[in-house]
């Protein structure tokens, strides 16, 4: 329950982790999934969720937490409507990352961890995108933005709404 005694997962987006939770032989199998669908609706996968949705699955609320501070795919408070992530691995690295982040910093007017004070963007970095062989890179959204330099980061910026 919220500060103000409603449930942190209303009616409908509890229909959908029901719609989650039967797609797998075992209820526990939907969890994952139904982490997605609440960082989705509420921005964030808060402790009142993550207790909301032990209750949902039947296991102990630090079960939830743990999965949650696991992938770095979820937050725990909200963050800006835009999750940017730099990647930082060596080979991003050697290719330009650090710069290209700190040049962004600069382009936003905020620290890496920080959201923008419209709260239209959040930086952030990531251990490693996968994408090695088009570096420099990062992650808007879920959607890879590849072979980067600091212009051409800068307007994938920009374009966000």
């Amino acid at each position: 329950m919220t500060a103000s005694g409603e449930a942190a997962i209303g009616e409908e987006l509890r229909a959908r982790i029901d719609a989650e939770i039967a797609r797998f032989p075992e209820k526990r199998g939907g969890l994952l999934g139904a982490l997605h669908l609440v960082q989705a609706e509420l921005g964030c996968v808060s402790l009142e969720a993550s207790k909301e949705l032990a209750a949902i699955f039947d296991v102990f609320p630090v079960e939830v937490v743990e999965l949650v501070h696991f992938y770095n795919l979820f937050d725990t408070a909200p963050l800006g409507r835009h999750r940017v992530r730099v990647c930082t691995n060596l080979p991003c690295a050697l290719a330009g990352a650090n710069g290209l982040l700190r040049g962004l910093e600069e382009h936003l007017g905020i620290a890496l961890g920080e959201t923008t004070s419209d709260g239209r963007i959040h930086l952030g970095r990531e251990e490693c995108l996968g994408a090695c062989g088009n570096a420099p890179m990062l992650r808007v959204d879920g959607v890879y933005h590849e072979d980067l330099d600091l212009a051409s980061a800068c307007a994938v910026l920009d374009a966000l709404e």
